[in-house]
């Protein structure tokens, strides 16, 4: 990896994020460990823009957060009468009309969309209690490194509520559609042994460590060409929706446009 990106002064640093840029690496880092690193609409209004800011260099973009906790998911003032300063609380959400409500919670979601862009590869770096938000914000991402400590958990079912921040997806495409129904169901902790047999996490290390790996994996991955890795996502992306024959196909398409490209023959 490049050298610290703080060094480099933040882009963004608002509401609980913090994004800074050295390169071909971005780092989105939760900035509130008192709190757990709590989510809020204005925390995931900035996680928004910070997809939205990253330069046209950034091949790699690891999310870390600061403190004991990665996430310990929803900030529990939006379930109060008065919610957030600014902001509707979620029972005066409730009283509006289906459409506001659709394009609030649409609103919400793009904090976790941006990170499976297929010009970039996301990174996340999980340390202790990833729950409900926090365990879909890591999902919203290519891939994991996890610390010894880490503790997964979807706490939506549990209190009422439904996992509506994109991480159904990935959580079934993961481990598979019985035992995410489980996980998600009894809000149930997943540690790391299990988080990395079930596929939830790539690899897990000590706490120590985890900075370490996650540097090693970004190395690694800046290590080949961007736009073999580029073709490369989309290909396995586009895998999960497509039959045998028209995976076969665009691997082919993939193929000769990278030939192409090594030749100095493309568009």
């Amino acid at each position: 990896m490049a050298s610290p990106a703080h060094d480099l002064g933040p882009v963004l640093d608002r509401d609980g994020v913090r994004l800074t840029v050295d390169d071909a690496i971005a780092t989105v880092t939760l900035t509130n460990p008192a709190k757990r690193n709590a989510q809020s609409p204005a925390l995931w209004r900035a996680l928004a823009e910070a997809g939205r800011l990253l330069p046209g260099s950034v091949r790699v973009v690891v999310l870390r957060a600061e403190g004991r906790s990665f996430s310990a998911g929803l900030d529990r003032q939006a379930f109060t009468p008065e919610g957030f300063d600014g902001e509707p609380s979620f029972i005066d959400l409730a009283r509006g009309g289906d459409a506001e409500l659709d394009a609030t919670i649409t609103e919400y979601q793009e904090a976790f969309t941006w990170w499976r862009r297929s010009d970039i590869l996301s990174v996340a770096a999980v340390q202790g209690h990833a729950i409900g938000a926090g365990f879909q914000l890591a999902l919203a991402c290519d891939l994991r490194v996890v610390a010894e400590d880490v503790q997964f958990a979807m706490r939506e079912t549990s209190l009422g509520l439904v996992p509506d921040l994109t991480g159904t997806h990935p959580l079934v495409s993961l481990v598979g559609y019985a035992r995410a129904l489980e996980i998600c169901v009894t809000g149930r902790f997943v540690a790391a042994e299990e988080a990395v047999d079930a596929g939830l996490a790539n690899l897990a290390v000590p706490a120590d460590q985890l900075d370490g790996a996650v540097r090693d994996l970004v190395s690694a991955v800046l290590a080949a060409p961007r736009d073999a890795v580029i073709e490369t996502k989309a290909l396995l992306q586009g895998a999960q929706h497509r039959d045998y024959e028209s995976q076969r196909a665009a691997e082919r398409a993939a193929q000769a446009r990278r030939l192409r490209d090594l030749a100095g023959l493309g568009e």
